[in-house]
C-alpha cells in the first residue's frame, strides 16, 4: 500500500494513536473519574481537531488519485477516530 507511505496518510493514524495512548495513560495514572479537566483533556482538545483536519485533507487529496487504496486508509483513520470516541465515552 504505497498511499500509506505519504504523510497525509500516516499522520492522522499517528495522531490518533497518540490520543488513545494519552487516554490510557491518564486513566492508569489519575483514574477513570476526574472532577476537573486535566492536561490530558486539553491536549485532547488540541489534537482531535488537528486529526480531523488531517483526515479531511487526506480524503480530498487521495480519493481522486487512488480511490481504492485511499478508502482502505480512510477506513483505518475513521476506525481510529471511532476508537477515540469510544474511549472518551468510557472514561467520562
Amino acid at each position: 500500500m504505497s498511499v500509506l507511505r505519504h504523510p497525509l496518510a500516516f499522520l492522522p493514524i499517528l495522531v490518533s494513536l497518540v490520543i488513545v495512548a494519552l487516554g490510557i495513560q491518564e486513566a492508569l495514572t489519575v483514574g477513570l473519574r476526574q472532577p476537573d479537566e486535566g492536561t490530558a483533556a486539553h491536549v485532547f482538545q488540541i489534537l482531535m481537531p488537528l486529526d480531523l483536519v488531517l483526515i479531511a485533507l487526506f480524503a480530498l487529496t487521495w480519493l481522486p488519485r487512488a480511490p481504492r487504496a485511499a478508502l482502505a486508509v480512510l477506513g483505518l483513520q475513521v476506525g481510529l477516530v471511532l476508537a477515540i470516541l469510544a474511549e472518551v465515552a468510557f472514561l467520562t
